[in-house]
């Protein structure tokens, strides 16, 4: 599997072919359908050399919209409200009924309650109420629970010596992880992460979907109520700002899917990494590169939404050579916006300590959580490479594929093998949660590392898990 930007560079200096979505359509791209989700890096690059920073798309449905190709463009767009609105209910397409509840676009477009669908004060009520909650999240608690959720994930596969660390590690750890935050039983978190996936997909069964997650997250609000405790639920309801049940519950909600999919894919991308670029693991054990350096590498390359849907026009204006009408919807394009010449003039040059990509967004409404899920990413991530020290691939990397949707681009299996070995017994991997009232921990015994393969180096992996656990210790 190549590097999206190397894929970018090559696709950058041939002319779209004729079957190119380009091509169709009257001349705008389909952000949806086979051709935009096996190749979406492909696409906005020909749509960059077409029309340049800012390309006219095509939604689900065929309704029209203006894909954010450049950087400078899509900082513009997010720090200009005043021109460019984060309220649906401007939408013309909303406004002419062609977005009808059924939609597959409906779950994530649809005005809400909640602060990612505002501007100016109310927005700052909202925000305000989810910025001071997760201020008071502890952060070593949070490291806690997540080194247990992820012992808990590696005891179940680690006799076999094979695993799929996208379905068995990565897709599970962050919903665990957040279910424990919000104040959730864990039984909720496998059928969660199914429905958190399938909602942004825009697939035809987003809506109920989507009806799922309101109806657990309703009941919770309701029990939170009757039984406070110390998470993000209780911390929401008994904000001074004084949200409604209906408030509290929406924000839930866009934390809780939010979260899930950016940490879900932040940790397969890293893995994958990890996995398959040898140059990557060198830098590590030479020190040129801690791992910080390297999350960040993996938010400019492969950022966890690769779209973001939306802004709405509040008035005609023009944006890159393009003239926006009041009304027009505007696609945030993350990923196209990271290999943007602008800042990045050679693709093939690290990054080294910086942040400034838009794998978060940016403006007003960046995303609040990035660095807990960063933590999460982080701390899971250690956890497993100290369970499993000579884990390597089990496919050839041109054998891994990924799956993509409007907003979302992530690796559909992450096959890997290692040494089996039976799990220790459950007092030596269990830890308190964050809200347990003790604060010791047993040790967690990993197994004697077996002879290194040719693929993971020993030395290199033991200094990568040095760099690792000192950074989680600095954050």
């Amino acid at each position: 599997m190549t590097n999206p930007a190397e894929h970018s560079r090559a696709d950058s200096l041939t002319a779209p072919p004729p079957q190119c979505p380009a091509h169709s359509a009257g001349g705008a791209a389909r952000l949806y359908g086979t051709e935009a989700e096996d190749d979406p890096y492909g696409l906005y690059e020909r749509l960059r050399a077409e029309h340049g920073p800012v390309a006219p798309v095509l939604l689900h449905g065929d309704l029209p919209a203006w894909l954010i190709l450049g950087y400078r463009e899509n900082l513009d767009v997010t720090r200009t409200p005043s021109r460019f609105s984060r309220d649906s209910r401007l939408w013309r397409a909303m406004q002419e009924g062609k977005l009808t509840p059924e939609h597959p676009l409906a779950p994530i477009s649809t005005w809400q309650p909640v602060c990612v669908f505002a501007d100016g004060p109310q927005h700052e009520r909202w925000r305000g109420a989810v910025n001071d909650s997760i201020a008071r999240f502890d952060k070593r608690g949070i490291r806690r629970h997540v080194t247990q959720c992820a012992n808990q994930l590696v005891d179940r596969f680690c006799a076999s010596g094979r695993a799929d660390l996208v379905h068995q590690f990565a897709e599970h750890l962050p919903m665990m992880a957040m279910t424990q935050l919000l104040g959730m039983p864990e039984e909720y978190s496998p059928r969660l992460v199914n429905a958190a996936r399938d909602m942004i997909k825009g697939t035809e069964t987003a809506v109920a979907s989507n009806e799922y997650v309101q109806e657990i997250l309703r009941k919770l609000v309701a029990r939170k109520h009757a039984q406070p405790g110390a998470d993000f639920t209780t911390w929401l309801i008994e904000h001074p700002s004084g949200l409604s049940d209906d408030e509290v519950q929406q924000h839930l909600r866009l934390v809780l899917i939010a979260a899930f999919e950016t940490t879900a894919n932040l940790i397969a991308n890293t893995l994958k990494m990890v996995l398959t670029d040898v140059r990557f693991r060198a830098s590590l054990a030479g020190g040129h590169m801690t791992l910080p350096d390297a999350v960040e590498q993996v938010l400019w390359d492969e950022p966890p939404f690769i779209t973001i849907l939306g802004r709405w026009a509040t008035q005609d204006t023009e944006l890159g050579g393009q003239q926006i009408k009041a009304g027009d919807a505007l696609v945030l394009g993350l990923a196209a916006a990271n290999m943007d010449t602008v800042v990045r003039p050679d693709l093939d040059v690290p990054i080294h300590g910086n942040r400034a990509h838009l794998a978060f967004s940016g403006g007003a409404h960046e995303c609040p959580g990035q660095d807990v899920g960063r933590a999460i990413a982080g701390t899971g991530i250690d956890a497993l490479l100290l369970r499993l020290p000579d884990l390597t691939l089990a496919v050839e990397e041109s054998e891994l594929e990924y799956r993509s949707s409007l907003m979302s681009r992530h690796l559909t299996s992450l096959p890997v093998k290692f040494t089996a070995h039976q799990a220790p017994l459950p007092e030596l991997t269990m830890g308190p949660g964050p809200d347990s009232s003790s604060h010791t921990t047993s040790p967690v015994h990993p197994v004697a590392a077996p002879a290194p393969s040719t693929q993971v180096p020993a030395a290199v992996s033991t200094s990568w898990w040095r760099s690792f656990r000192n950074w989680l210790r600095r954050w």
